[in-house]
């Protein structure tokens, strides 16, 4: 099994909303990939409520069958058609992929 754990910090305002719009439209956006991409055992997202300066706003954790699962989602049509969003929303990112 391969965890996915990506983390990103959001501008104030983007694609025409608030931070916190952005923060519910990108985990609609990500979470609707449940059972929709072969090998996704489990996504969710989460938000930061500790606000501090080490923090970032949103959380993907992700669960994936194997590394080639994982490289399927990220090749996925529906996981890129979310990407521009997220990349328009987003000022860091940080991401951590390990086997277990």
């Amino acid at each position: 099994m391969v965890k996915h754990i990506v983390m990103w910090r959001l501008k104030e305002n983007s694609c025409g909303n608030s931070k916190e719009e952005n923060k519910k439209l990108i985990k609609e956006k990500l979470e609707a990939l449940a059972g929709r991409i072969e090998g996704l055992i489990k996504i969710e997202v989460g938000f930061d409520f500790s606000n501090t300066e080490s923090s970032y706003d949103i959380c993907l954790y992700s669960e994936f069958e194997s590394k080639q699962a994982l490289d399927n989602y990220q090749a996925h049509p529906e996981h890129k058609a979310v990407m521009p969003f997220i990349l328009e929303a987003r000022t860091d990112r940080i991401v951590t992929d390990y086997e277990i």
